[in-house]
């Protein structure tokens, strides 16, 4: 028997910036997740320490440096997406944390370039379009970050209305 859960995606700044939203989302949809919750965000310093507070532990200050700014440059789109073991499907679609390392056919396989404006540590972190939940806790927690109850929609798709 499959679980239904909840996770965030974020679409990074440089998802946002070569208008790769629509097509973003539309992976998401294809796979049969549904739309809970969206929103816009431009994130600033404190809010970003919230979200990122695991990674200076992590990785460093020059890693959570680079990711921060990298981060704030310009608005990012949140997602709540709901579905069968939702973390590990979009975690999937997503395609591995290194964009170098990521198939084909998974959003950062697909779409993510290698930028020589960013040393490779800095560019192995930000650079990759899209942040997933690495597993249900983490997206319990992100999901509450993000959006407050009234923000999240509870709805039955026609899919889910006519499923037999």
């Amino acid at each position: 028997m499959t679980t239904v859960e909840r996770t965030l995606v974020i679409l990074k700044p440089d998802a946002v910036q070569r208008g790769l939203m629509g097509r973003l989302l539309q992976r998401f949809e294809d796979a049969g997740l549904k739309v809970v919750g969206v929103k816009m965000k431009q994130m600033d310093a404190d809010f970003t320490r919230r979200h990122y507070a695991d990674l200076q532990e992590r990785f460093g200050e020059s890693v959570y440096n680079a990711t921060a700014t990298f981060m704030q440059q310009g608005p990012v789109m949140a997602l709540v997406l709901e579905g069968a073991e939702a973390v590990a499907n979009v975690r999937r679609i997503v395609g591995k944390t290194f964009p170098n390392e990521s198939a084909p056919g998974t959003i950062r396989g697909d779409f993510a370039h290698t930028s020589k404006a960013y040393s490779e540590a800095q560019h192995q972190v930000v650079a990759n379009l899209v942040h997933a939940s690495g597993n249900v806790e983490e997206a319990k927690c992100e999901v509450e970050l993000w959006f407050g109850s009234d923000e999240l929609f509870d709805y039955r798709t026609l899919a889910e209305r006519f499923a037999f």
